[in-house]
């Protein structure tokens, strides 16, 4: 069954930073919205950062604006997720999804139209 398979969490100082990767198992991420949701305990998952299936259109959650860069490498057929300036309240699961649009140019943090979902990596913010 196509999944994805995230990787790159890890433990990290606050204002340090992390790349998450998310790639593709069975399938070519080419042409596929992609976002990225994170859970801390406790918490809903919330939609963290996205991007459309030609990568003209990104979309990132309020607090992580300015921080947070989402991206895809089509050679590599993965996703990132650069994360700078992290800070305590983004530590959580985060999972990348995927789901392929007619439209090439919409996306969305909804998760209920993701179709393919990852595990999740973990990421720490502490001192």
């Amino acid at each position: 069954q196509w999944h994805l398979v995230e990787s790159g969490g890890g433990l990290v100082q606050p204002g340090g930073s992390l790349r998450l990767s998310c790639t593709p198992s069975g399938f070519n991420l080419e042409y596929y919205a992609i976002a990225w949701f994170r859970q801390a305990p406790g918490k809903e998952r919330e939609g963290v950062s996205c991007i459309s299936g030609n990568d003209a259109t990104l979309k990132y959650e309020d607090s992580v604006k300015g921080r947070f860069t989402v991206s895809r490498d089509i050679s590599k057929n993965t996703a990132y997720l650069q994360m700078s300036s992290l800070k305590p309240e983004d530590t959580g699961l985060y999972f990348c999804a995927a789901v392929l649009y007619e439209d090439s140019d919409y996306v969305t943090l909804d998760p209920k139209e993701y179709y393919y979902w990852g595990q999740g990596t973990q990421v720490t913010v502490s001192s």
